[in-house]
């Protein structure tokens, strides 16, 4: 029998005095602890975009929207898990917020990477510790897969995926793999952690490890990869994971460490892409994350660090690069099925020699006339 998939968080604690309240001491202390906002420039990048207009689905153990600092932000979806329906879950709200959380005052509280995208909440897991995880549930099976295509087919731009173990446990499968390429073949742009075992078995993981899938690994407020991050060859880029800040499933904060939150944060990165250049397809997003990173390996791509540790304001700018007129000018590319080195993109040509080869043919389609014109008046 297949198992459910494992939010990916290594360990949390309920931060502040005052754990059950989202008091103004508490949301103060919570926003001067998310040292991720300066590691990836995002106050620099919110200048150009903050998400506005982008649906991330959260596939997880649910979002509570009452959440002081997701209000207005959530919409809920489906309970797929197969399970009695239960309070909303801690893992999933938290990664709401690093997605797009509001905050609330003008210092107070968790703000997510994409602080205006509105976030689409698709259970397809039950928390760590849950007894009912336990049970072997036929309602349970395929969640993700399910998951995947519903947010496809409701809306979503970016698909956040902080879990692993997927429904073949550690092998992935068929359903799970043709619902990402069904979602990228709509635009969708897909992130999931890279797994929390890099220290021990540093096993394959999904969904990260589907063609398609941006995997994400975790580093420390040093920007050095955490020894939990698992070290696979399609790992992507790595971000923020150790000491992380985020709204709990109550009204609270807790801190925590797992590339669960690495990967909410590059799903808010893809989310500012989207924002700010609609029409750009998933591979080229891919890319943008990847070319617009810090500390990159000396040889270009690493195992542990993927294209390096992502930033904001760099993705940004290297999306505005690709963007219309050079990037729609390109043939679309299909599903990214590669590894996770980033595909080429071609260098924009200089208009001059186009003008010129214009010209030319003008000339020559002139000159042809003119001669025609001459053959038919020699002819009567």
């Amino acid at each position: 029998m297949r198992g459910l998939l494992v939010p990916v968080l290594t360990a949390a604690f309920v931060l502040g005095l005052a754990p059950t309240s989202a008091s103004d001491d508490v949301g103060e202390v919570a926003r001067a602890g998310q040292w991720q906002l300066g590691a990836m420039r995002l106050p620099e990048a919110w200048r150009s975009s903050k998400g506005e207009g982008v649906l991330v689905a959260v596939l997880d153990t649910g979002v509570n929207g009452d959440h002081p600092d997701l209000e207005g932000a959530v919409i809920q979806g489906p309970d797929l898990t197969g399970a009695a329906r239960g309070p909303w879950g801690q893992h999933g709200t938290a990664m709401a917020s690093l997605i797009a959380g509001r905050g609330h005052g003008a210092s107070r509280g968790v703000v997510g990477v994409a602080p205006q995208a509105k976030v689409l909440s698709v259970r397809v897991t039950l928390e760590n510790g849950d007894p009912r995880r336990e049970q072997r549930r036929s309602g349970g099976r395929d969640a993700l897969a399910r998951g995947i295509r519903y947010a496809a087919d409701h809306g979503a731009d970016v698909i956040s995926m902080s879990l692993g173990g997927g429904s073949g446990s550690w092998e992935g499968s068929a359903s799970e793999e043709e619902a990402v390429q069904y979602a990228v073949g709509k635009g969708i742009v897909l992130v999931a952690s890279s797994g929390n075992d890099g220290a021990a078995a540093n096993k394959k993981n999904f969904p990260a490890a589907y063609p398609g899938v941006i995997a994400v690994g975790a580093v420390d407020q040093r920007l050095q990869v955490a020894g939990f991050s698992n070290r696979q060859d399609y790992l992507s880029v790595v971000a923020p994971g150790t000491e992380i800040v985020t709204a709990d499933g109550g009204d609270s904060y807790v801190v925590g460490d797992g590339t669960s939150s690495a990967a909410a944060m590059v799903a808010g990165v893809a989310a500012l892409i989207k924002s700010a250049h609609p029409g750009m397809s998933p591979a080229h997003v891919r890319m943008a994350i990847e070319l617009g990173t810090r500390h990159r390996p000396s040889d270009g791509y690493s195992s542990s660090y993927g294209h390096g540790v992502a930033n904001a304001l760099l993705a940004l700018r290297a999306a505005a690069r690709m963007d219309v007129p050079t990037a729609s000018a390109l043939a679309r590319p299909g599903p990214y099925v590669g590894g996770s080195r980033p595909m080429p993109v071609p260098a924009p040509a200089s208009r001059t020699p186009v003008v010129a080869g214009l010209l030319l043919l003008m000339a020559g389609m002139s000159a042809r006339v003119l001669i025609m014109y001459r053959r038919r008046g020699d002819s009567t």
